[in-house]
């Protein structure tokens, strides 16, 4: 396992680099349908094809720098807002978690928990959620149900944003560096005194999160309250690890439960548009949320939580570790 996590840190660009590629992670090797257990590096990936239509360099091996490989078909991973209605979307007062939430600009996403910060309580769920993917600003209000479900009117303001860790969105890969571009010009123009066609090109680093995360201060506590629906309170936190049976209560599949099948995973995730953000150390658990869940919480057997749900696709759901979440925010239950 280290020396995996070792490799997928320092090279998983190689893998990146591939065509269809939209995540790398940690997990158990299938053979036949069945689990084994031998560890993989697993390359998830939108649709999977025939070896004949790949190009060589397209095709992943049967072992990356030693290490087996397997390759899954996830679909395009996305961001999970919105979808069609339930008694999750109705106005809740006091509002548990696993309830419709949003900032008045997003369709709607769920209410995660309760958290506090310096003795005060906050509710949890995610950045593109409550402070609309970087575009709120503090102070903004959040209103329960989200605009989707309804939450339209100045009754429906349960809450304030209070923070945000924002989200860094991947470029189109060019460094804006003046030093770097200065560097790249004098050597372009030596190559093209010695007659190479080759040109040199400035490149931006990969950006990249660990959370897609936010805290909103409720107008009145009385507002909201600790329980999750159909779970109860989360009763501590635990860290994730591979083959955990988990759960989470979200605005639209409800209670749904589950298990880690990939750790440590990179993965690029979708936010509408052309905006694409790339996620390290994430979860990745089954089809066990869709639209409008992000932003639950994840949960073990125990209540404990491991994680903090934002986005998957028709077979895979992505999870912030709750350990980054919390450090990230400065929050504890």
């Amino acid at each position: 396992m280290k020396n995996i996590k070792t490799i997928l840190k320092d090279k998983h660009e190689e893998l990146f680099a591939k065509k269809n590629i939209v995540a790398t992670g940690i997990g158990y090797k299938i053979k036949k349908g069945r689990k084994t257990s031998t560890l993989a590096i697993i390359c998830s990936v939108e649709k999977k094809v025939s070896l004949s239509e790949l190009k060589t360099s397209d095709k992943i091996p049967s072992k990356f720098h030693g290490k087996p490989t397997d390759v899954v078909e996830t679909g395009k991973i996305v961001a999970l807002e919105e979808t069609n209605g339930n008694d999750r979307t109705a106005r809740w007062r006091p509002a548990p978690g696993g309830v419709s939430i949003g900032h008045p600009l997003i369709t709607a996403g769920t209410l995660g928990c309760l958290v506090k910060k310096e003795g005060e309580v906050f509710i949890l769920s995610n950045n593109h959620v409550l402070a609309n993917s970087n575009e709120a600003n503090i102070g903004d209000p959040i209103i329960q149900p989200g605009t989707h479900d309804g939450g339209m009117s100045p009754d429906d303001n349960i809450a304030i944003l209070s923070n945000f860790i924002p989200i860094s969105f991947l470029t189109n890969g060019d460094s804006s560096c003046p030093i770097v571009g200065f560097i790249v010009k004098i050597l372009n123009a030596f190559a093209k005194i010695l007659g190479r066609n080759s040109r040199l090109k400035g490149v931006a680093p990969r950006e990249l999160n660990t959370v897609d995360a936010a805290i909103a201060k409720p107008l009145f506590v009385s507002h909201v309250k600790e329980e999750i629906l159909e779970v109860g309170i989360p009763s501590g936190v635990v860290k994730g690890t591979l083959g955990l049976p988990i759960k989470k209560s979200g605005r639209t599949t409800g209670l749904t439960t589950g298990e880690i099948l990939q750790t440590n995973v990179i993965v690029n995730v979708g936010y509408g548009g052309s905006k694409i953000a790339t996620f390290v150390d994430q979860l990745m658990a089954g089809a066990m949320s869709a639209g409008g869940d992000s932003g639950s919480v994840v949960l073990d057997n125990d209540n404990h939580l491991v994680g903090l749900l934002f986005a998957g696709s028709d077979t895979t759901t992505i999870i912030n570790r709750i350990e980054n979440v919390f450090s990230g925010l400065g929050v504890n239950i």
